[in-house]
This record gives C-alpha cells, sequence and structure tokens, in this order.
C-alpha cells in the first residue's frame, strides 16, 4: 500500500506512452474533446473562447457571426442579450492550450483583441489632419498603423473598410498630389504604402474614387509606373483602374496627364504580368470610351498594332479585354484605317470568335462589319472567308447570341455568301464543346 504513488506514476507513464505509439504507428487513439472546449455554435475547439452576458462562453468567430446577421438572443438559452460584448474567457483558454499540449495536439496562438471601431475613426480623422496640414512623417505614422491592424486578421480589415479607410486614404493622397505639383508626387514611401492598402479595399466606394479622379493623382501614378519596382507598378495600376471606373472621365483631358497615353501602350506591347496588362487594357477602354481626345492620342502611339499583338494571347479574360478596345480604336476613321492596312486584324479577330463570351464575339463582328464598309467590301469578304469565318458565324447565331450581334452577324453572312463557293474554309477546332444558350 505505501507504493501506491509509484504505481500511480507507472501508470501516468504507460498512458503516455501508449498515446505517442499510437501516433507513432500503431492504431491511433481516437481523443475526445471536452464539451466546455466546444464552440455550441461550431461545435469545433474554440480559439478565442468569448462569454456573452448570458453567460454562455463561444469561439468569438462564430458569435460574430451570429450577431452580425441580426440575432439578439443567446443561442443556447435563446434569452435576449443584455450587452453585446464579448469578454474573453482567459480561464478556459488556458485549459485548451495545456490540454492541447497534453494531448500532442496543435498549440493555439494567443488571440488578439479585435480593433474597437471608434478606435478606427480617430486614427483615420489623424490621417486627414496630417494630409491637410502636409505633415508626411505623421501620416505615415497612422497609415502604417492602420496597415498593420488590417495584417492581423479578416475580421480587423473589414472593420477599417466599413470605417471609410478607402475614402481617407484616397483623400490623402490626392492631398498630397495636389501640393506637390512640381515635385511630382508626395513621399515615395508613404504613397507606396497607402496605395498597397487601398489595394486590399477594392472596389472603392464613390468618395474614394472621386478623390482619386485627378489629373494630380493620374500624374502622380503616371511616374510611379515609370520609375517603381513590380508592387508599385502593380498597386498604382489597380489604383488608376479603380479612379477610371467613375461614371464620367470628361475632367481629363489627353494633354493634362503627360506620359499616361504612352505608359500605358507600353505596359501592353511588353507585358510585365497578365493583371497590369489586362488593368492597362480597362484604363485604355475607358479613356477611349469617354473622349475623342484619348482614342486620337492613342492610334497615333500605333495602339491598333499593339492590341492586335495582344489579341495574340490565349488568356479568354486579356482577349475580351482587348476586344473592347480594339472596338473603340476603330471607332473613328483614323483607327479603322490603321486596322484595315494590318495585315493581323482580320485572322485574329476571327480566330476569336467563338473563342470569347459573348461581348467579345459582338466585338469581334462589328470590327469586321466596319472594315467592309471602310475599304473594298470584296476584299474584306474574300479574306473573312478564307480564314474560315462562315461556318463560325453561322454557329455563333445557331447557338445563340444579342440582337444587335444578330442582326450584325447576319449583315456579315450576307455580304460573304456571294463568294463562298470559291474561297470558303472551315476550321472545326472551334467547334468543339460548343452549347446553346437556351
Amino acid at each position: 500500500m505505501g507504493f501506491g504513488w509509484v504505481r500511480g506514476r507507472r501508470r501516468r507513464r504507460t498512458d503516455r506512452e501508449s498515446r505517442k505509439k499510437g501516433s507513432a504507428g500503431g492504431p491511433p487513439a481516437e481523443i475526445v474533446i471536452p464539451g466546455h472546449f466546444v464552440c455550441p455554435i461550431s461545435l469545433e475547439l474554440m480559439k478565442d473562447p468569448v462569454t456573452l452576458s448570458s453567460g454562455i462562453t463561444y469561439d468569438r468567430d462564430s458569435i460574430q457571426r451570429w450577431l452580425e446577421e441580426g440575432n439578439f438572443t443567446c443561442p443556447v438559452t435563446n434569452q435576449a442579450l443584455r450587452s453585446f460584448d464579448q469578454i474573453p474567457n482567459h480561464v478556459i483558454r488556458r485549459m485548451i492550450q495545456d490540454w492541447c499540449m497534453e494531448n500532442n495536439q496543435s498549440r493555439i496562438p494567443t488571440p488578439r483583441v479585435p480593433i474597437d471601431p471608434y478606435e478606427v475613426m480617430g486614427v483615420l480623422d489623424g490621417i486627414k489632419d496630417a494630409s491637410r496640414r502636409g505633415d508626411h512623417v505623421m501620416c505615415l505614422e497612422l497609415v502604417r498603423r492602420i496597415g498593420d491592424w488590417g495584417s492581423e486578421c479578416e475580421r480587423n480589415r473589414q472593420c477599417i473598410i466599413v470605417n471609410g479607410a478607402a475614402a481617407s486614404l484616397a483623400a490623402a493622397i490626392s492631398e498630397f498630389a495636389a501640393s506637390s505639383p512640381d515635385k511630382g508626387s508626395i513621399d515615395g514611401e508613404l504613397t507606396e504604402t497607402m496605395m498597397s492598402m487601398l489595394s486590399w479595399m477594392f472596389p472603392l466606394d464613390s468618395e474614394a474614387r472621386e478623390h482619386l479622379s485627378s489629373p494630380s493623382v493620374f500624374r502622380c501614378m503616371v511616374r510611379f509606373l515609370k520609375d517603381g519596382d513590380f508592387s508599385v507598378k502593380r498597386n498604382a495600376i489597380l489604383t488608376l483602374k479603380e479612379a477610371c471606373n467613375d461614371s464620367s472621365l470628361s475632367f481629363l483631358s489627353a494633354a493634362e496627364v503627360e506620359g499616361l497615353h504612352e505608359i500605358l501602350v507600353e505596359l501592353i506591347k511588353h507585358p510585365i504580368h497578365p493583371t497590369i496588362t489586362k488593368s492597362s487594357l480597362s484604363i485604355m477602354f475607358r479613356l477611349i470610351s469617354s473622349s475623342d481626345d484619348h482614342t486620337k492620342r492613342f492610334i497615333r502611339l500605333g495602339s491598333v498594332a499593339t492590341v492586335l499583338e495582344a489579341l495574340m494571347d490565349p488568356d479568354k479574360s486579356l482577349s475580351e479585354k482587348a476586344l473592347g478596345v480594339l472596338h473603340g480604336l476603330t471607332g473613328c476613321e483614323e483607327g479603322i484605317a490603321e486596322a484595315y492596312s494590318n495585315a493581323l486584324t482580320v485572322p485574329l479577330l476571327v480566330k476569336k470568335i467563338l473563342r470569347v463570351q459573348e461581348l467579345g464575339n459582338g466585338y469581334a463582328i462589328s470590327i469586321l462589319l466596319m472594315l467592309s464598309r471602310h475599304g473594298d467590301s470584296k476584299r474584306v469578304a474574300t479574306e473573312v472567308l478564307q480564314v474560315g469565318a462562315f461556318q463560325k458565324v453561322l454557329v455563333l447565331l445557331q447557338v445563340g447570341c444579342g440582337e444587335e450581334t444578330r442582326e450584325k452577324a447576319t449583315e456579315l453572312l450576307k455580304l460573304m455568301n456571294p463568294y463562298r463557293d470559291e474561297l470558303e474554309c472551315i476550321e472545326s477546332v472551334d467547334f468543339k464543346n460548343l452549347k446553346r444558350s437556351f
């Protein structure tokens, strides 16, 4: 009897060894999680236990989702909550940590307390004040604080976004850019930090886009596109793309932003990354759609040939954007003349039919029809036939398309029909896996 404690120690040691053997290669011993460690909502081990006013403990993520869905009661007791405060249950958390260590489970990291919305708004107000005063140092310090919060967890990011961080950062960029027209922009590190943060707040709200929609901001972004590294260029082009999503770009004349058109054409002609190329095409499309001045400026820079080269890329999304830009460029006499004289135009347009979405098909058909109206219709019709367009257009009508595209496709078929017997060529590879839209 006096050696009972020895037998107890041996028994505990044997239990630990048996668990190790089970994990090493023998039959794994089933580990049962204690009931008070399990969240009543997710039924999983709690990582960040918090207690409500009802006295019940939940995992923070689970109860937060419950409350955000508009529920005002305790899920277990069903009683109305006196407050929505979530008090961290440190006792349970330490017990869970100890249990994880004893059972060779992954240790749960100590959770960080979510940021308070009032604290976020206070820092954002500080950023606004610092930008108005031109205080780069203070603004950078506050911006970094927002970035640190956002890097901790997704919950913090949502809190930051909901409380208007995008508009505050966009306003700061606009303030500094407008106050330094000669130097070209604001402090490089500050700008890069703010652009990087804006990239995880897309899509921006209308207030943020309005702040970014100014010639001074566009000039600032152009300098980053010229001189920045890959990360800076990516954030700058994405910021420009968001600014161009504004309903009107009439505020931006072709002469106000020196170098914008050139850098966009350069980024498409010499691709760095698909995201940058697609964003450049999107910005070009918005500029061309807003003003003939922008269109003519791009045409003078040889963008018709550049966009045709981009159409060779097999990426469907990139091709659709390129077709949209080409359709805009061929909307004026100079653009259609450039496209008409380029030997790649007809083969590439026909090749893309049925390989892109409905909108892209519509752009391709429309451009082909404009080419036939611009020059020698017989020459265009025979060239289109020789690269296999008749069957592709016919199949496009059969599988379904929009009313406007249908009318143009029918007209294009009538144009090709007289020369069909002698010159028709069929490229059957594009007819595989086609499905009707009805």
